[in-house]
């Protein structure tokens, strides 16, 4: 593992990892890059063999420990990628590694700043008055929407995003800065989609496809906006580009057998086939109050889903307004050196 090539023994990836995280500003592509940085730092790596090596085993711990990998994978890719092809011409090896510890850190710096330039690019596709719809929580779609606010008239629809309810939080932060916004049920995008002018959804990941991985939900909200003929807008920061090609949902990283699983059989009472006819147990059921998921149901749902880039309209980055193809070109120039 990468703890074999490390100076300090008590040096742990996945802890350095986490403690990154506490800065709400970082994404967990960007708190990759940075435990890697901190790793090729403390590495005793003699040869970029032995340091490859030990990035690639680094990044193997955080993906396999992280509930939701995909974004981290692509900010993992995107380092690993940056080393192998960073110019060896330093005195020696040891000024190598501090000089990419140095680039590692200055790219995260300004990484942070990708935010910004994305919602001045998306804010030139904002008209006055507009009715947007977003999904979930996203700190990029924040961004651009309080920018928008303070330049133009908005008001935004944000899907309660179950299981999590992230919408909620969306719902708080845009009320509190004053723009209109309403809670739409995850099960009413359809019959609000008529009323909006576009979608805005932020992203985990963007494929080689041009596809968008995204909070689970996203799929079937870009499907509801194709077939209602309104724009879909994804915001990605660059360092989401990431080198997958799924085909389906069942080709992304974080799908496993347990994801809407049947459970197992048990013996249950029989069920009333003819619903003419209530049990009084059933017209009680009427006037209950509503009814959550178990932990345990939730735990047999995906986080994520994945977006086909056919139902994507434009993806607005640091690196410009994208189409699908744009991305998937961009991302072959990105890794190629």
């Amino acid at each position: 593992m990468a703890d074999d090539l490390n100076k300090d023994p008590k040096f742990d990836i996945w802890t350095t990892y986490q403690a990154l995280l506490v800065n709400k500003e970082l994404s967990t592509p960007l708190a990759a890059i940075l435990a890697l940085t901190e790793l090729v730092e403390r590495s005793d790596a003699g040869t970029m063999f032995e340091l490859v090596k030990a990035l690639n085993d680094g990044a193997r711990v955080l993906s396999q420990r992280s509930p939701n990998p995909v974004s981290l994978n692509a900010g993992c890719e995107l380092f690993i990628a940056f080393v192998t092809l960073f110019p060896h011409d330093s005195d020696s090896f040891s000024n190598l590694k501090t000089e990419l510890v140095k680039q590692g850190r200055k790219y995260a710096t300004e990484a942070l700043t990708y935010r910004e330039k994305i919602a001045e690019i998306a804010l030139g596709f904002i008209k006055d008055d507009s009715i947007i719809l977003t999904h979930s929580y996203s700190r990029v779609v924040m961004k651009t929407l309080l920018r928008a606010h303070e330049r133009k008239r908005i008001s935004v629809y944000v899907t309660e995003a179950r299981p999590r309810g992230l919408g909620l939080r969306t719902f708080d932060e845009l009320t509190a800065a004053g723009i209109p916004c309403t809670i739409v049920l995850d099960s009413a995008v359809s019959y609000v989609m008529d009323k909006v002018d576009f979608v805005l959804v932020g992203s985990e990941a963007v494929v080689e496809s041009g596809g968008l991985i995204n909070a689970v939900g996203s799929n079937q909200i870009a499907i509801i906006a194709k077939a209602a003929n309104i724009p879909f807008y994804a915001l990605a920061e660059s360092y989401k580009f990431h080198r997958l090609f799924p085909l389906s949902q069942y080709d992304l990283p974080t799908h496993n057998p347990n994801i809407l699983a049947f459970p197992l059989p048990s013996s249950s009472a029989p069920q009333n086939n003819n619903p003419s006819i209530r049990t009084s147990d059933e017209n009680k059921l009427m006037h209950e109050p509503p009814r959550t998921m178990t932990h345990e149901q939730i735990a047999c749902h995906p986080d994520v889903d994945y977006t086909r880039p056919d139902l994507i309209t434009l993806v607005f980055s640091d690196v410009g307004s994208l189409t699908p193809e744009g991305v998937s070109q961009y991302l072959v120039g990105m890794f190629a050196g």
